[in-house]
Order: structure tokens, then sequence, then C-alpha cells
């Protein structure tokens, strides 16, 4: 028989609470047998066959005959078994304690219990499992490891925390891959549990061909703050020092304010990239950022310092400059009279760059007023002015010339639209079809020159740009002219989860242009045509498309496409960008021509393949793909993925790289 001499004793094993699973009588508790006989003189309970006792956290113990004393804390039983979990328990022969030390004899120990209809993933058995309740630790005393009931490995002796432990400083599963040109890379992480909300990994790297990497993730949450910090280093076989940081801490201010710091540096333009820590960003970007707001108020204060890395950029499509500081503050007032709110707006910017700097301050004011009139008519009327004072130093302007000094401009501008949507309900579908005009007119009373690019880069023909306050991207760029927006918008959705949309839309400037960009989209007098179509339901597809079409010949001009089709982890994404370049300084030369697919495939609940490729349809080949095979077992989990990178830039040469992944689950949280 299988006899166990103290309840409380044994649950300690396993439980960082004790009295979890304690005879305490004012612990919510239930207790399930073929027969209960309760002593109220001795507080003591007996039962008889089949028992099952459960705690108020869910846990459970199943066990044969038992007897409970409330008083003394003791229980005696045989077959008995503790569930610490949907998948975990233990049992044992026999168990003593003596002060913090807990003994079980010709234990096991398992966190994959039934989860195989074939037998356990893993379980370990042990001549002597000792739990000490101070250090939350177990010893292992002979250990057997078997996988599916095969004895795998034996050891001497091993210790793990409790499984009550959600922290504990120990080696975590170490996993191993190629690198790019540096031979095998065998990672080794060490986990550091400093408390409950402070912890951070250490990873040592070991690389074949290159001198070891350190990695460090460093993770802090206080009760109204989080800090995130992750960085490498390596001192490399040439003798240089190369290295990373990436930092992002959020702090709360109450509750009306926030502050941000992130960080963003790394020792130069090709090290992400070789050690396997780049994510195709452009530039890296590093600074602070302050928010205040209200109900009807916001004002964000940020300032940014970039770090290039591509070889190759130029004002069109990078930032250029570091930004100290950018403010910005906006107020919404209540309604004035009817519907009709006010909008106030400042903001400071300022830039500096190799050897150029510029400040600016604006002000604006803008009063909206919309109008549901007869018939469902929608009339939306708006007046807006802006002032802006610059300062300027060595700052290269629109018309190609350098100049330092003051500037200054009166920007006033305004809108009237109209709209009318157009119901259809049936018993079905209901249709929605909304014709809508908007009128603008922005005038610059100055007429000078303004920077190039302090935060403007001129403007593209979309969808989204049609029927907006201002068409050039950013607050430097203003048009000078009268323009109007109109368009038509069909939608569709059923009470069964289809939704479609089609919209059709167009821009005509009643002012000619002194210049016009040929990849805009506009032109002299009617701009080309775009549009959106879409079509959703809520089970297995997703389609959207955005286009331009020529208003010369509605030859297509630049097109975004995407689709998800497929359900349960069994699923195809495509993304496609179409756009016709019609040699533009602000564009690269050739036509944009790209897409991005993805796939998965469900082969089982646990078995699934994935892959994911960006394809150069112009040059006609892949710039990078990466796929893999991955098991998730609630006891364990692996994969095995390869990535391909077809990219080459300075000492950086793209190649295919892969990685192995192995790791143990409890209760199907994977660690």
């Amino acid at each position: 028989m299988k006899k166990i001499y103290s309840f409380l004793m044994f649950v300690c094993v396993f439980n960082a609470s004790c009295y979890a699973l304690s005879v305490n009588t004012e612990e919510p508790r239930l207790i399930v047998a073929d027969k209960i006989e309760y002593n109220a003189k001795s507080e003591e309970i007996k039962t008889v066959g089949n028992t099952e006792i459960t705690n108020k956290s869910g846990q459970r113990m199943t066990l044969t005959d038992s007897y409970i004393s409330q008083q003394s804390g003791g229980l005696m039983g045989s077959d008995i078994q503790i569930w610490l979990g949907q998948h975990v328990y233990v049992e044992s022969d026999s168990v003593n304690r003596t002060g913090d030390l807990t003994i079980a004899h010709e234990a096991t120990f398992t966190a994959c219990a039934n989860c195989d209809s074939y037998g356990d993933a893993w379980d370990v058995w042990a001549s002597k499992i000792v739990h000490n309740s101070e250090t939350r630790m177990l010893s292992f005393y002979n250990p057997v490891f078997y996988a599916y009931e095969l004895p795998i490995f034996w050891a001497p002796y091993m210790s793990m925390p409790d499984p009550g432990v959600k922290y504990k400083t120990g080696l975590l599963m170490p996993d191993m891959g190629s690198t790019n040109k540096m031979g095998t890379q065998i990672n080794i992480p060490v986990y550091l549990s400093l408390s409950e909300t402070h912890d951070m990994t250490f990873t040592f790297s070991y690389l074949t061909q290159e001198n070891p990497l350190f990695q460090l993730e460093h993770r802090l949450n206080a009760s109204h703050s989080e800090f995130r910090t992750s960085g490498s280093f390596t001192h490399n076989k040439e003798g240089e020092n190369r290295w990373h940081i990436f930092n992002d801490d959020i702090i709360e201010l109450g509750d009306n304010a926030r502050a941000t710091i992130f960080l963003e540096r790394t020792s130069d333009k090709t090290y992400l990239q070789k050690y396997g820590f780049y994510s195709a960003q452009p530039y890296l970007d590093s600074g602070a950022k302050l928010e205040v707001f209200g109900q009807s108020s916001y004002a964000v204060a940020d300032m940014h310092v970039f770090q290039e890395l591509r070889d190759v950029s130029g004002n069109y499509s990078a930032p250029d400059g570091n930004i100290l500081p950018n403010i910005r503050a906006v107020h919404q007032t209540a309604p004035l009279f009817g519907e009709t709110y006010a909008t106030f707006g400042a903001d400071v910017l300022g830039i500096s760059g190799d050897g150029f700097s510029s400040q600016r301050m604006i002000g604006d004011i803008r009063l909206t007023s919309p109008w549901t009139l007869w018939g469902g008519n929608r009339l939306t009327a708006s007046l807006s002015t802006r002032y802006d004072l610059y300062n300027f130093g060595t700052t290269e302007m629109i018309d190609g010339t350098t100049y330092s000094g003051p500037k200054k401009r009166f920007l006033p501008s305004g809108y009237l639209e109209w709209g009318l949507p157009l119901f259809k309900p049936t018993s079905n579908w209901t249709q929605i079809l909304e014709p809508r005009v908007r009128i603008t007119f922005m005038r610059n009373l100055q007429d000078d020159e303004f920077a190039l690019d302090n935060d403007s880069a001129g403007t593209i023909l979309t969808d989204t740009t049609l029927f907006s306050d201002n068409r050039f991207s950013g607050y430097d760029l203003w048009e000078n002219g009268t323009y109007a927006d109109y368009g038509v918008r069909w939608s569709a959705y059923s009470e069964s989860g289809h939704d479609m949309e089609i919209f059709l839309g167009q821009s005509y400037d009643f002012t000619d242009k002194e210049s016009v960009d040929l990849n805009s989209g506009f032109s002299d007098g009617l701009s080309d045509y775009v549009g959106r179509i879409s079509y959703k339901n809520s089970k297995w597809l997703n389609l959207a498309s955005r286009f331009r079409l020529s208003q010369d010949n509605l030859a297509l001009r630049h097109m975004e496409t995407s689709a998800h089709i497929g359900k349960n982890g069994t699923f195809l994404n495509i993304g496609h960008i179409w756009s016709d370049n019609m040699g533009d300084a602000f564009l690269r030369a050739g036509d944009v021509n790209e897409a991005v697919v993805g796939a998965g495939i469900q082969l089982s609940n646990r078995w699934a393949l994935r892959w994911n490729a960006i394809y150069n349809m112009d040059i006609g080949s892949f710039q990078s793909h990466t796929g893999g095979v991955f098991y998730n077992h609630p006891c364990y989990y692996m994969s095995l993925q390869y990535r391909r990178d077809n990219a080459i830039k300075q000492d950086y040469v793209g190649t295919t790289t892969f990685q192995f992944k192995i790791g143990m689950a409890i209760d199907g949280v994977q660690y």
C-alpha cells in the first residue's frame, strides 16, 4: 500500500502556498468520496473508497480510504496523487517531513499527464524527491527521464523550482542554428529573477567561425510604468567592437499624462543584419515623448535622433535631420451652436542636421459646422486660418536655393462638403450609396518659397488623399489655389457576415500649377482616378485593393492589393504593390513591382508549416524568404526554421540560415 502520513507535508512539495490544500476549515474546499464520516468533537474526517479533495485554486488530490485530522493537520491514505494543474501531478510511495524539508520516496513527477492517448510525453522518476519550502527548490536523486514510457537518460542529481514558483533564476533551454557566414551559433540563455516584476535574460552565443556574442534583455514593471531594454555586444576577429541597444520605457504620469523614452542605436549599418537583429527597418529612431490629454484636448512634445541604416538615402526617403523638439497641441471646444465647434492648434518644430537647421512656430484655428438637412443631405462648412513663423539656417528651399533667416506667412483656407448617404435595407442585405463632393480653397498670401523637406515631401494622390484638409504631407508645403474632390462610395453588408465596398473618386484643380510631379496623380485640371475595392466575410476571406487610373486613358498607374484566404491555421496571404514610375526625381528609377506572400498549412492540431517571402517582380528575384515546420505539444514545443536573405550591403552578404528550437511547456505555458 502506498501511504502518506502528512497532508500538509506533501502538498508543500509542489505548492508554493502550503495553505492552498490545507485542511483548515476556513479555507474553502470540496471533498468528494464514496462515504464521508465527520467527528465534530475531534474534528476528524474519515472517507471510505475513492476520495477527491479540491482546494480553492482548483488543485486536487485523489486517494483511497483517507483519514484527515483538523487539529494536527495529518492525513493518511493510499494510492495518492496530487494534481497541480490540468496535466501536472505527482505520486509517491511515502512522504515525511523535517523542518523545511519534505521528502518523497519512490516518486514520479510529470507535467504531461494524459496529453496523449499512447502515454505521457515525459515524466521523471526519482528514488527521492526533496522539497525545500524556504528556497522552493525541488531536488531529484537518481532521476530517470522518461519519454513516452521509454527511459532516455539518467543523472545522479538534478534540481528545479517547484511549479508554484513563477520566476526562478536558472538556465533556460538552449537553441542553435546557422548564422550569416559565421558558422553554427549555439545560444545558452540564463534567466535572472530579481523580483516578481523585475527580471533579465543573459544569453551567451557561441559561434564556430566568429568570436562569442553576448546578449541581454532587461524587463521591469512598476506600478504605473514599464521598462524594456535589449542589447548585444561582440568583439569580432577583425578587432572591431560591434553592438546594438534597443530601449522602450513607458511611464504613466497620472490619469492625464504619459512619458515614453525610446532608444535605438547600433555600432554600424550592417551589424543588425549580420547578427540577426534586423527587421527591415530603414533607420533607427531614438528620443522621448511626453503626452498630456484631457476630455477634448491633447498635447505632445517629442524629440527624435535618427541613425540611417541604408547605403543610399535622400531627402525624400528618410529623415535627414534630428528633430529637437516637436510640440503639438490641439483643443476642440464643445458645440458652440448646433453641432458647430472650434479647433485650436499649435505646433513648434526644430530640425538640425549636417550644416543646416530650421525652427518653426505655427498657430491655427478652425471652425467646423456640420448640418443634416432634409432628405438626409449632409452639409459641412469649415473655415481655417493659420500663421507661420520660420527661422532657417543654410536650409535648402523649394526653388533649389539655400537660405538663412526668418520667414513668415499667413495661410487661410476653408472647404464646403456635401454628401448624401442612401440606404436600401432588404431581408438579407443593407446597401449604402453615398455621393460626396468637397470644394477647398487655400491661400498663401506671401508667395514665398519655403523649405524643401522640413516635414513635407510632396503628395501622391490616393483614395485617402481625397477630402483631406491639405493634400500635402506634413505642414511645410501648402497649396495656393482652389480644387474640388468628388467621388461615390457603395457598400453592402449582410447579417451572415459579408461586407463589400467600392469607391471611385477624382480631383479637379481650378488653379493652374507651375510645376507638377509626374508621379503624383495630379495634373493641370483633372487628376487621375483613385479608388478601392474590398470584400470580406467573417469566416475565411478578406480581399482589398487600392488603385489609381490615368485620367487620359484609364491605364493603371498604381495598385496595392492584399488578400487573406483561410482559417484555423491554414491560410494564404498575398500582398502586391505596383507603381508606374515616370522618371520623377522624388522616386527611385524603375517601376515598383513587389509581392509579399505568406502561407500556412495546419497539418494537424499540433503540426504546422509556415512560409513567407518578399519577391521583387521588377528584377525577378526574391529579396528574402523564410519558412519552417512547427510542433506545439501541451508539454513541449519545437521548430526548425530557415531564412534566406539576398541583401548585399558593405560587409554583409545575405545567405541561408537555419535555427532549431525546443522547449518545455507546463499546462500549455511555454518556457
